[in-house]
């Protein structure tokens, strides 16, 4: 009796990886063994940043908002309190784009918790 090997699946399973490792440099994108060990780290990469990003983006709003308050006046951490005491819901990433897009809308929400 022939041996059976699951030949299709297997095949299916390689031209899946290496669809994924389509544009890598060198072995990376057409030996198998390569392509499979670059693909699984890039997996791990796009897992991971997916959270990396929220911290960078947070980071940046504090920035801008920080920049922002202390045109007028404020520390970012006083400008925060002074929000929050005012009871005042908008959230950093809105804030950030007031301050770098539309100031004078900014200054009106510094106005506001002054």
């Amino acid at each position: 009796m022939p041996r059976s090997v699951n030949a299709v699946a297997s095949r299916a399973r390689r031209k899946k990886v290496l669809k994924l490792a389509k544009g890598y440099f060198g072995r990376r994108k057409n030996v198998w063994t390569v392509a499979k060990n670059a693909v699984e780290k890039g997996l791990v990469y796009a897992y991971r940043d997916r959270k990396v990003k929220k911290r960078e983006f947070r980071k940046l709003w504090i920035q801008r908002i920080n920049a922002g308050a202390r045109q007028h006046g404020l520390s970012y951490s006083q400008f925060m309190g002074q929000l929050s005491k005012s009871d005042v819901q908008i959230n950093r990433k809105v804030l950030a784009d007031l301050a770098m897009n539309h100031p004078e809308a900014f200054k009106a929400i510094v106005d506001q918790v002054k």
